[in-house]
């Protein structure tokens, strides 16, 4: 995403990503109220928000790495990685760069001393399709994942990126196993025809090898549902990235209510190990917009831990059901009522509000000890056509 920015909006963009100019670190940097992030734990662990995919001037981002992770921080993210293209460098000239570990150094640099942000070493590595692009994260050395040609002089990106691309993609994908990475299929919909996600013999192969655990389901504006159908049919871990190149600001306006989109990763202990672990279990659900994806094992303690019940009663006399909804999350959920019972004044879905307690009320043919409800989640998917559904069963008070 291009702007054409004035010098005044500008600034305001750099101010509210908190740059404090002439300072080492992003010092006073917290997460924002109303922009931070929120989703309860579960029975299955925590939940923490994940973003395994954006870049900086170190490859082709336009921030400077310590901007990640103001903006991490910023967003109430548990963890964030920094992934580097290996191979396009277009910046090279600029910001010469021989160690590709040098992204994360500076931004572990930048992390500010109370912060407990997780920062995660990344790379992207990059061919033309067919194979496309693949983040291999947790990594331990950047280099061992390429091997990189002699720049040309006048320096040209585009035949320093086709150079570098000649080293065997299979090479790099064994270094990042040699370094126990997480490897995921990035944006696999990118340059197909029609935008459509198709299973290369190379990718199949790598699923084999167990050279490669995940795949992008959501990337930046994009949600596929190809995807998300190959990661449920080769069990691979469904990923949801931002993919940001820009400012966060600038491409999801988190100021007007947006956000990036992110992996809630079901941890056991809040460290990068056992968000590694649960990488490779494949216990996430990605948040995109206002819609979760993920398969269901996952994706039932998720809703059941942000949608309660709080309060059930019946109104004096009559069989009307008053039903408190308490929903702790971002999520506004969209509630397609599949009961017997009609919804008064909503028709037959209703929405509730992130951060909400809200009473709804249902008209019940008679007052029994127990009332039932169904509801399929319009803005969940455990399946590309399939929406998961929950049931309360309920014992009004008199």
């Amino acid at each position: 995403m291009h702007r054409s920015l004035t010098a005044g909006v500008l600034l305001g963009a750099l101010l509210t990503t908190g740059v404090a100019w002439g300072h080492g670190k992003a010092d006073g940097e917290a997460a924002i109220p109303g922009r931070a992030i929120e989703f309860p734990d579960t029975e299955n662990g925590l939940t923490l928000v994940v973003d395994l995919h954006t870049h900086s001037v170190f490859s082709d981002g336009h921030v400077w790495p310590r901007i990640r992770v103001a903006e991490a921080i910023r967003d109430g993210l548990d963890a964030m990685a920094i992934t580097e293209h290996l191979e396009w460098q277009p910046h090279l000239t600029d910001i010469p760069h021989p160690d590709r570990n040098r992204s994360f150094e500076e931004a572990v640099a930048s992390l500010p001393d109370d912060s407990d942000l997780i920062l995660i070493a990344g790379s992207e590595i990059t061919r033309l399709e067919p194979i496309g692009h693949m983040n291999a994260v947790f990594i331990e050395d950047a280099n061992a994942l390429f091997q990189p040609p002699a720049p040309t002089d006048p320096y040209d990106a585009r035949a320093y990126a086709v150079a570098a691309g000649e080293w065997p993609p299979e090479l790099a994908l064994e270094a990042a196993k040699r370094q126990d990475a997480f490897v995921f299929w990035n944006h696999s919909w990118w340059q197909q025809p029609n935008q459509i996600s198709v299973m290369t013999d190379f990718h199949r192969q790598a699923i084999q090898d167990g050279k490669l655990q995940g795949i992008e389901v959501a990337n930046g504006d994009v949600y596929s549902p190809e995807a998300f159908q190959l990661a449920l049919a080769y069990n691979l871990t469904p990923i949801g990235v931002s993919d940001v190149h820009e400012l966060i600001d600038w491409d999801y306006e988190p100021y007007k209510g947006g956000h990036r989109p992110v992996n809630l990763v079901f941890a056991k202990t809040r460290s990068a190990e056992a968000i590694r672990a649960a990488l490779f279990d494949g216990r996430t659900v990605v948040w995109y917009k206002n819609l979760l994806i993920g398969r269901e094992r996952d994706m039932i303690p998720l809703l059941t831990a942000s949608l309660r019940v709080a309060d059930a009663s019946w109104r004096g006399e009559s069989s009307v059901l008053e039903v408190v909804f308490d929903n702790p999350s971002d999520a506004a959920f969209e509630l397609e009522n599949l009961s017997e019972h009609t919804l008064i004044g909503e028709g037959t879905s209703v929405v509730v509000p992130p951060h909400s307690r809200d009473t709804y009320r249902f008209r019940v043919a008679e007052r029994t000890p127990e009332v039932t409800l169904t509801f399929s989640i319009g803005n969940a998917l455990i399946a590309p056509d399939a929406h998961p559904e929950m049931t309360f069963t309920l014992a009004p008070d008199s």
